[in-house]
């Protein structure tokens, strides 16, 4: 191997196809044991009719809260209704 090409420190390769190849069967959490566990949220977004995510926003700010903390409890509390109503059944 030439010698002014530098290895990388971990996978020990020396070009980026080798380090990509490297990386694709290995994970940084096998050689950094001090890395922190990270919790990740997963957001997406959902449309909503204009006049309706206008209604939502009011009842938001009456309730001195986000937008989206309202929308979550609310279809939180839905779920555990229908989940209720279903197990009654």
């Amino acid at each position: 191997m030439d010698e002014n090409k530098k290895l990388t420190s971990i996978s020990k390769a020396d070009t980026l196809e080798k380090v990509g190849d490297f990386w694709d069967t290995h994970d940084f959490t096998d050689f950094d044991t001090d890395a922190p566990d990270v919790e990740f949220k997963i957001s997406c977004a959902i449309p909503i009719e204009l006049d309706l995510l206008s209604s939502v926003e009011q009842q938001a700010r009456k309730r001195g809260i986000k937008v989206e903390t309202l929308v979550n409890l609310w279809l939180q509390q839905k779920i555990a209704e229908q989940t209720k109503n279903t197990l009654v059944e």
